[in-house]
C-alpha cells in the first residue's frame, strides 16, 4: 500500500542513483534473509508508522551478503552464511508484506569502508530521504562495525529524523532470527522453520530444463516413458540453507497444488553436478499440462518434509532404487501429514503483529 492507501507493485532499485526512489520515506535497513516472522512484525510497524508520517515504506538491503563479501574477502569461504532465500524470494515475500519501495546496494569495498557518520548522510538522508528509520537490536552500520542505535538516535535528533529500535522478536520462547531458521533448516526441522517464517519453508523460480536423465530411469516404476521426469529450478546461491530430499508440494503449475518428492543440492551422483539445483518429480503428473507444460513457468515448491540427507551411489541402478524409496516415503508422508502443514498459511499483513 502506498501512504495514500492505493494498492500497486513493490518497486525494486539496484543503487541509489534512480529517479523513480520516492524523494522521502520510512525506511528499515538489513539483510532480510527468509524475511521470518521478526521480519513480519518488523515491517508491520513499519508501514504503520508510515501511514501516519503520509510516507512510503522502503527496505534497504544489500547483495552479496556482507559476510559474503568478508568471507570472499578473507579467503575464508566457510564464514560466509548459508542462504535461506534467494533475492526472488525474498523480494517476493517483502512485497507480500506491503513495502512499497527496495533498495538493493552492492556491498563492496567502498561500501564497506564507508564511516558510519557518512553511510547516514550520503544513503539514509541524501539518497533516501529518510525521516523515519527502524531497527534491529542488534544493528550496527559503517566501517568496522563502528555505528549502532546510539549512533543512529544521535544522527536523528541532529538532523530532524525520526529513529526507532525494535526488540527481540520471540515464538514459544524462542527469539526469531535467520539463524533460528538456517539451524532448522540445517537439521532437516521443516515444522519448526515454518514456525520461525510463519508459512512452509519454500523456493520460487523458472522451471527449466535438465539432462532429462530422470527419463530414463525406473522407466517401469513412474510409467512408461515418463520415468522419473524432474522439474528444474535453480538456486542462485553456492550455500543454501536446506539440502537433501524432501516431500513437496508445487504450486503454480496447476489450479491445486502437485504433490511431489525433491532434491536440493549438488547432486552427487551425477557427472556434471557442482551447482545447485531443486529438482521436482511430481508424483501424479497432470495430463492436461502436457509431457513439457511446467516449462517456462514460475513456480513455487514448498519443502514440508525431509526424508534424508543427499547421499553418492554406485551407479544409476541403485540411484533408481533410491528414488523409488524416496517417492514412496513422499506419498506416505503427504497422504498421513500434509494437513499439518496446510494449517501453516502464509501470513496476512495484519496478522503480522
Amino acid at each position: 500500500m502506498t501512504a495514500r492507501g492505493q494498492s500497486r507493485a513493490m518497486q525494486v532499485f539496484r543503487g541509489l542513483h534512480h529517479p523513480g526512489i520516492a524523494p522521502a520515506c520510512a525506511l528499515t535497513i538489513g539483510n532480510f534473509d527468509g524475511v521470518h516472522r521478526g521480519h513480519q512484525a518488523m515491517l508491520a510497524l513499519l508501514q504503520s508508522e508510515a501511514r501516519h508520517r503520509g510516507l512510503p515504506t522502503c527496505v534497504l538491503s544489500f547483495e552479496p551478503h556482507p559476510r559474503d563479501f568478508f568471507a570472499a574477502k578473507l579467503g575464508r569461504p566457510e564464514l560466509a552464511p548459508a542462504r535461506i532465500a534467494t533475492l526472488r524470494d525474498k523480494l517476493g515475500e517483502l512485497e507480500r508484506c506491503g513495502v512499497d519501495q527496495v533498495v538493493i546496494l552492492r556491498f563492496d569495498e567502498a561500501l564497506a569502508a564507508l564511516p558510519a557518520q557518512d553511510f547516514i548522510h550520503q544513503v539514509l538522508r541524501q539518497g533516501l530521504g529518510a525521516r523515519y528509520v527502524l531497527v534491529g537490536d542488534d544493528f550496527r552500520f559503517g566501517a568496522k562495525r563502528q555505528g549502532d542505535y546510539a549512533t543512529l538516535d544521535a544522527a536523528g535528533r541532529a538532523q530532524g529524523f525520526d529513529v526507532a529500535r525494535m526488540m527481540s522478536y520471540e515464538v514459544h520462547g524462542l527469539r526469531v532470527s535467520s539463524s533460528a531458521v538456517r539451524d532448522a533448516l540445517a537439521a532437516g526441522d521443516m515444522a519448526g522453520a515454518a514456525a520461525l517464517l510463519g508459512r512452509p519453508y519454500a523456493i520460487t523460480g523458472h522451471v527449466t530444463h535438465g539432462r532429462k536423465l530422470g527419463r530414463q530411469l525406473g522407466e517401469s516404476a513412474a510409467g512408461a516413458g515418463d520415468g522419473f521426469r524432474t522439474l528444474n529450478l535453480a538456486f542462485a546461491h553456492d550455500k543454501p540453507a536446506a539440502s537433501g530430499i524432501f516431500a513437496v508440494q508445487v504450486h503454480g503449475l496447476t489450479d491445486t497444488p502437485l504433490d511431489g518428492v525433491a532434491s536440493l543440492g549438488r547432486r552427487p551422483t551425477v557427472e556434471d553436478a557442482g551447482r545447485v539445483l531443486l529438482e521436482v518429480h511430481c508424483l501424479d503428473w497432470p495430463a492436461a499440462l502436457g509431457a513439457e507444460g511446467g516449462y517456462g513457468k514460475i513456480a513455487r515448491v514448498d519443502l514440508l518434509h525431509k526424508i534424508r540427507d543427499e547421499a553418492k551411489y554406485d551407479g544409476l541402478d541403485a540411484l533408481t532404487a533410491a528414488i523409488r524409496a524416496d517417492t514412496d516415503a513422499a506419498r506416505a508422508f503427504l497422504a498421513t501429514h500434509a494437513s499439518r502443514h496446510v494449517k501453516v498459511s502464509r501470513q496476512t499483513t495484519r496478522d503480522r503483529i
